[in-house]
């Protein structure tokens, strides 16, 4: 090892006298396929899911893949991408251990009344209309923050606001209305 690296390049000419398979950018398929399976393997124990450990071991082969020239020339390229592997399954299991603390503390969620058929199918209109006029909309509507709240908070002028909500109640007036008339068509057959 060199100065406390952990995993020590192999020069190209140890790489041609080992006859490393590696030795191409193209081989990534081949290292990959070669010991995605051991690596999940590996990973499941230490995470319990194997969702999580198959989405652990992806992401360090995505780290590696824009590493590959550097990582290929490791004497333990799988060393490398497990080691990546469990630091990614470390930091998500103190992420859940802090939600679920969190989550404690919070207590229990207050029970939300279900949804109308009325509410569902104005959520449904709502999602059809541009992103910044729902965001107007629900800030102002929902939230109940006046235009010059709204502005603040998105960092945009008052007449970009009072734009963006016109144009989003023109917008969803018309998709109501046409809404309206398709029901009424159906209801007429």
């Amino acid at each position: 090892m060199q100065h406390g690296r952990a995993f020590r390049r192999v020069s190209w000419w140890e790489r041609a006298q080992l006859g490393s398979t590696m030795a191409r950018d193209s081989d990534f398929e081949a290292f990959y396929a070669a010991t995605y399976d051991r690596l999940v393997g590996q990973l499941l124990v230490v995470t319990g899911s194997l969702q999580d450990a198959e989405e652990v071991v992806q992401e360090a082969f995505v780290r590696a893949c824009g590493r590959w020239p550097a990582v290929r020339d490791y004497d333990l390229p799988e060393a490398w991408v497990r080691r990546v592997a469990l630091n990614l399954a470390t930091s998500g299991l103190r992420r859940a251990r802090r939600r679920a603390r969190l989550l404690v503390r919070l207590g229990p969620a207050a029970e939300e009344p279900a949804l109308s058929v009325e509410a569902v199918a104005l959520t449904r209109t709502l999602r059809r209309l541009p992103l910044r006029g729902r965001e107007a909309l629900a800030l102002h509507h929902l939230v109940g923050l006046s235009v010059q709240q709204i502005a603040h908070r998105l960092g945009v002028p008052v007449g970009t606001v009072t734009a963006r909500l016109s144009r989003a109640r023109v917008a969803l007036a018309r998709l109501l209305a046409a809404e309206e008339e398709q029901e009424l068509g159906h209801a007429e057959r």
